[in-house]
């Protein structure tokens, strides 16, 4: 065990285009399930904070929505989140994809972190190196160090393989302050279980539909409470927002087969989170244009 006087603890947010594969880091480092991953930008709504724990360190992972320039107010919302979190963090880890070139997205983030918190600690991350040769791996490094300049330290990982994550954990814990652990061990997140529960619900209806969906879909939990004759079974009520009935037709699907499926995936996964039987009821409901309207957006968590 550690000199305790040598414990480091600290905040590190991962920023980068949407899809650069930050949720997924967050959840390999956690090693559990916090942040929901998928293939389409704009799925992290919510700054989730992820824990990291050993006996000399406390890493509080904090996952932000990507950073993108916004075209309604839900979009604006979303950029003031993640503008606030990069000036109070020790560390930003700036994710660029090892499989795709670097371009005006990247170099407009790192314009912005850099504007936004200049003094922040800035580290770069070369993910999904799983995907591509050792070679490209190469030439991705040269060019992202192009990006950030000689003085920044750039890391290679694959968050699915897990190669070099404890390369990735050394450097950020060289960069945390000493201090003391901010959350108690054994916890992986401080955000209440609601959240996470519609957060669940929300990848699953997610995964395989149509682009129009992401920006579109919200998610409210209504209800949990443990079925009053049984004590292994908690009751989960959610609603599903989405902006138009063409929408409400996807998010069901032919005979509401969708939406069972949506169901099924979800109650495994909220049943993995609170360790019982679940029984989840969705309903799907039309808040018009919900991204644009003030009211709205605060009725529903924005």
């Amino acid at each position: 065990m550690t000199d305790p006087a040598e414990f480091r603890s600290g905040f590190v947010c991962f920023v980068g285009r949407p899809n650069t594969g930050k949720s997924t880091l967050t959840n390999a480092l956690v090693g559990s399930k916090v942040a929901i991953t998928s293939n389409r930008p704009q799925t992290t709504r919510h700054t989730i904070r992820g824990i990291v724990h050993r006996d000399d360190f406390q890493i509080v992972l904090v996952d932000t929505p990507g950073l993108h320039r916004p075209r309604t107010l839900l979009g604006q919302r979303l950029n003031d989140l993640v503008k606030d979190t990069y000036s109070e963090v020790d560390v930003i880890g700036l994710c660029v994809p090892a499989d795709e070139k670097i371009g005006p997205g990247d170099r407009w983030i790192y314009e912005q972190i850099r504007a936004v918190a200049p003094r922040t600690t800035l580290i770069a991350i070369v993910t999904k190196t799983d995907k591509v040769s050792r070679d490209r791996v190469a030439e991705q490094l040269l060019a992202v160090s192009e990006l950030v300049g000689p003085d920044t330290e750039i890391v290679p990982v694959s968050a699915t393989s897990g190669a070099q994550l404890d390369v990735l954990v050394d450097v950020l814990v060289a960069q945390l302050p000493p201090g003391p652990a901010f959350y108690p061990d054994g916890e992986l997140t401080d955000e209440p279980e609601e959240v996470l529960m519609a957060e669940l619900i929300r990848e699953a209806a997610l995964e395989g539909v149509r682009d129009e969906l992401p920006h579109s879909l919200a998610v409210v939990i209504e209800d949990v409470e443990p079925r009053p004759d049984r004590d292994d079974l908690i009751d989960v009520h959610a609603i599903l927002y989405v902006e138009r009935d063409s929408q409400k037709g996807i998010v069901i699907g032919k005979g509401g087969a969708r939406l069972r499926e949506v169901g099924t995936v979800a109650r495994t996964q909220i049943e993995k989170l609170l360790g019982t039987k679940v029984y989840l009821d969705l309903r799907v409901k039309i808040a018009k244009n919900w991204q644009r309207d003030p009211k709205q957006l605060g009725r529903l968590g924005f």
